[in-house]
């Protein structure tokens, strides 16, 4: 199943947000969003999640959801929202509890969710118990297990130290090797989307609107660390970015 948006703009009260966003992530591929602080990068993901109605244009969901799939849409946040009294399972099983699966099944795609994440070994774990990349690592393995159509992360990596950061990409670089899924990726670190998008969409400062859409066409297996392609990408999203940036963080903030 792809995602496209046609024409999406959104209001909140006398305040634009966003203007004329058309934009289609494919099946099976990832799409980063990147902008300026308050350019509505997560509003535009609330919006094709459903979480709230677009004050115009529309959002699509275009082709069949996959076999076995129970939410076509699921999100990955970046505070983990795992329950602190459910254990690494538990928080994984609690997206499977209103489907009508068997214990047998259930435990099956828990138990398989939780090998594609490493986790297998730490499965009667409370949160508390967890580093920070281990708490994301169950939010990642909770939102696997309704193999959804579409992932929908919002800035999952920003909490964590550079290391666990890399670890983290490495992680979801080989979950989609193995099953290539189609996401769309927030975030505010251009690192991470030229590692992690096969298109990084730039949006410009509020009403965010579409600057440019860059396409990598460099497999995800093949992206390294140190990658001079990859940095010239990276470098080409600064300088669109620069201005813009600059003048969004000297902006007063309207309390």
């Amino acid at each position: 199943m792809q995602i496209r948006l046609d024409g999406i703009r959104h209001v909140y009260g006398d305040t634009e947000v966003l203007r004329d966003i058309s934009l289609t992530v494919e099946e099976g591929r990832i799409a980063c969003l990147v902008g300026p602080s308050g350019c509505g990068k997560s509003t535009l993901l609330r919006l094709m999640g459903g979480l709230e109605r677009p004050s115009g244009g529309r959002v699509l969901q275009e082709g069949d959801a996959p076999d076995g799939c129970l939410n076509p849409l699921t999100y990955v946040f970046q505070d983990f929202a795992l329950l602190p009294w459910r254990t690494a399972r538990g928080n994984i099983s609690l997206v499977l509890e209103d489907h009508g699966l068997g214990r047998a099944e259930a435990a099956r795609i828990i138990d398989d969710v939780l090998a594609r994440t490493r986790l297998s070994d730490f499965a009667g774990a409370l949160p508390k118990q967890l580093s920070g990349g281990m708490k994301q690592r169950v939010a990642i393995a909770r939102a696997l297990a309704v193999n959804p159509a579409v992932m929908l992360l919002d800035e999952p990596l920003s909490a964590l130290d550079a290391q666990t950061r890399e670890l983290l990409m490495d992680d979801l670089i080989a979950l989609w090797t193995r099953a290539p899924f189609t996401a769309v990726y927030v975030t505010h670190n251009l690192a991470e989307a030229v590692r992690l998008g096969h298109k990084v969409v730039v949006l410009s400062r509020r009403p965010g609107e579409i600057r440019e859409i860059v396409e990598i066409d460099k497999p995800l297996s093949a992206r390294g660390y140190a990658d001079a392609e990859l940095d010239a990408v990276q470098k080409h999203l600064w300088e669109l970015m620069r201005e813009e940036a600059k003048a969004a963080d000297e902006e007063l903030v309207d309390v």
